[in-house]
């Protein structure tokens, strides 16, 4: 069976074939700034390229050990479902129809951007709610749950609109600066990372009022449990170094500790030190101790795309870890 042959069967697993491989195959959008971005020296950056590079790390104890496919919007399922990459991490929103079995059958992971739809607006048009748009042409990509979610939002609302409609986000983001449209909509992450790469981002505002909840996570396909579970206890391990103060930095120190203080069971076992956790996933016992080595845990990473004093900055808010008020938790590793 060829790397990217759909699989059939539960019997072989994408994991198995990473393997065999030694390379992870990720698609990615590659066009979104603090996300997926294609640097001009042909290096990828962003949130959802670590997530690769964690897995890759995991799987096959480096970060370097990954491919990373650019897909369109239009592309990624089906670049998922005839295998020609292993996992998809491109700013995908988690929801019913996609996750189905009657749907697109995709296996989603962790929740690792709590992100919603949102609308930008120049500041000197003055338009500061939803309200004021009223009558106006709003750009928008065709054919996409945003499209919907637009639709949906303003016809509860009784606002009426007119849509502007382009293929992709490029297109939207021209049709908007090119005054086409008084608004563009689109996640409110895309928002940022769109106004970022503007001339003068501090002309534009994203409005305050969230029109749906676009939780943002990767997915495979639907019927390998074995890479799915692999998936799902590494984005949690992210989520609980951070928990735990297990940093890129601090790591080795951590690690030394627990080995020569056997009262540290918890630790041990979150660092493969005791027991079998990686194994029952199908990956080293060290798993965790080669993902924070290579990426650090999950604040470290959005910090270092989305922080203070990067390009596009969003404040944590919903994903911060729970321990300061936010959604990201993960489940005991036990």
């Amino acid at each position: 069976m060829s790397s990217c042959a759909s699989l059939k069967s539960v019997d072989t697993s994408r994991l198995d074939l990473i393997e065999k491989r030694n390379e992870l195959i990720c698609g990615v959008s590659g066009k979104i700034p603090g996300f997926s971005f294609l640097k001009k020296d042909g290096t990828y950056q962003g949130l959802d390229i670590d997530i690769c590079r964690a897995m890759a790390a995991a799987i096959l104890g480096s970060k370097e050990k990954v491919r990373f496919r650019p897909l369109t919007a239009t592309e990624r399922f089906t670049a998922i479902k005839t295998g020609e990459v292993d996992l998809l991490s491109r700013n995908t929103t988690f929801n019913l129809s996609r996750d189905s079995i009657g749907g697109n059958g995709l296996t989603f992971g962790p929740v690792v951007f709590h992100d919603g739809q949102g609308l930008m607006v120049k500041k000197i048009s003055k338009i500061e709610k939803i309200d004021n748009l009223n009558g106006r042409n709003i750009c928008v990509g065709s054919g996409t749950t945003t499209e919907q979610n637009l639709n949906d939002s303003f016809q509860e609302k009784n606002i009426s609109y007119k849509p502007i409609k382009y293929q992709d986000l490029n297109q939207v983001v021209a049709g908007y600066l090119q005054g086409r449209c008084i608004a563009m909509t689109s996640d409110r992450s895309q928002l940022a990372a769109a106004r970022s790469s503007f001339a003068n981002p501090n002309d534009h505002e994203i409005l305050d009022e969230v029109l749906s909840k676009e939780p943002l996570a990767p997915a495979s396909i639907g019927n390998d449990e074995k890479f799915s579970d692999a998936i799902r206890w590494v984005i949690y391990a992210l989520f609980a170094a951070e928990e735990n103060g297990i940093t890129q930095s601090n790591i080795e120190q951590k690690l030394l500790q627990a080995k020569n203080n056997s009262k540290l069971s918890s630790q041990r076992r979150f660092l493969g030190i005791d027991g079998e956790l990686g194994n029952k996933l199908g990956l080293r016992n060290d798993f965790v101790v080669k993902v924070i080595k290579a990426t650090g845990n999950y604040g470290e990473i959005y910090n270092r795309h989305l922080g203070k004093n990067k390009t596009v900055f969003i404040p944590r808010g919903l994903n911060n870890s729970y321990i300061n008020g936010g959604l990201m938790i993960a489940p005991p590793l036990k």
